[in-house]
């Protein structure tokens, strides 16, 4: 089931810091995660979001909005509702030991499910075709 929500429904939560923000986060091995980049940074109208990488380089998380781990089945990657928990858009990463691939205020405040499915499943294949060829 693919569904499209908004790609700013990342908003604070009433009782928190303005900067803290209810978003979930899709995690994906960081060489899946970098060819969804190139797609989606390439797309012609497909904004990507926030993206995080950890310290080891072996993760990316994409910032999707609220709501998506619920509906969440793409393999090879998970979804993390934050319910505002640790997700701060500052300069600053919200985890110690990640940083941002794709900074806040350079970004668009979430991407969009439905488009970072596709990019995913498009970054899958061509994972596999290149994998083939050796």
């Amino acid at each position: 089931m693919e569904t499209s929500q908004s790609n700013d429904p990342c908003t604070p939560p009433p009782t928190s810091a303005a900067d803290d923000a209810r978003c979930d986060l899709v995690t994906v091995p960081a060489r899946h995660g970098l060819e969804a980049v190139d797609i989606l940074r390439r797309g012609t109208g497909d904004a990507v979001g926030p993206v995080l990488h950890d310290d080891g380089g072996s993760t990316l998380g994409f910032v999707v909005p609220a709501g998506t781990a619920a509906a969440w089945d793409v393999p090879g990657s998970t979804c993390t509702e934050t319910d505002g928990r640790g997700l701060r858009f500052s300069p600053e990463p919200p985890v110690e030991g990640s940083d941002w691939l794709l900074p806040p205020g350079e970004a668009d405040l979430a991407t969009d499910p439905a488009v970072l499915r596709r990019a995913l499943g498009e970054a899958a294949r061509l994972i596999k075709a290149a994998d083939s060829c050796r």
